[in-house]
């Protein structure tokens, strides 16, 4: 693939999840349209993120913001390793890199990525803030970021890793109106960072690592065209 980013300027009920049984907590009014994707990740997550990532289409209608917990260096060669093996343009993200549908932005190890308005165009921005939950960077980070700029229009995905990494971000989108996805138990090489948002009660939907994607394209791609209907 040739090229870079451009820059510049209610579902109801309840079911059953995982082997612990853990149920999401789905909101009647969520539904509505989504403009940006969130995922963070940590042990397993190398694996996860390539599994959906795979099942997402090129012509994925939003943009995707991405934090893995890796080290330097080795975030830039994962980023390569996405763009070359799945149907997107993957990047690791630099300063001021514009949001572009189909392009997902992975953030770099030691370095936060969080999101800023330049007009009407989103731009990714690194920071070098202290690290969050013992991590830089942190999902935590790019989630309140994300409900900052997108609020009830994101959507954001917790996929297996240790810790608990992402449950504050997931709780300030949430009250933000975003939707919350968590990967169950039985698929999560560690079930510390998304069964710490199920146990929250933060997630809409908790589903096994297989179905995230065809969820993820569905929920995206229905909602966008039910508001265009609109």
């Amino acid at each position: 693939r040739a090229g870079m980013p451009p820059t510049g300027p209610g579902r109801p009920g309840a079911a059953p999840a995982g082997p612990a049984g853990a149920q999401a907590a789905r909101r009647p009014s969520a539904g509505g349209r989504i403009e940006i994707l969130a995922i963070g990740s940590s042990t397993g997550g190398p694996d996860a993120l390539t599994k959906v990532l795979t099942g997402i289409p090129a012509d994925f209608p939003v943009p995707i913001v991405i934090t893995q917990h890796m080290p330097p260096v080795f975030t830039k060669m994962f980023a390569e390793r996405l763009d070359r093996s799945t149907p997107l343009h993957v990047v690791e993200a630099g300063d001021g890199m514009e949001l572009t549908p189909g392009w997902a932005y992975v953030a770099p190890g030691d370095q936060h990525l969080v999101l800023h308005r330049r007009g009407t165009a989103t731009l990714t921005q690194l920071s070098g803030a202290p690290p969050e939950n013992s991590c830089r960077p942190a999902v935590d980070v790019m989630f309140r970021s994300v409900a900052a700029l997108y609020r009830g229009s994101a959507y954001a995905a917790v996929l297996t890793g240790m810790g608990h990494d992402g449950r504050g971000g997931a709780k300030v989108l949430r009250d933000a109106g975003a939707e919350v996805l968590a990967q169950d138990e039985a698929t999560s090489v560690v079930w510390g960072m998304p069964g710490a948002v199920v146990g929250a009660g933060l997630a809409d939907e908790i589903l096994p690592l297989e179905r995230i994607a065809a969820h993820l394209v569905s929920r995206i791609k229905t909602g966008r065209s039910a508001a265009v209907a609109r």
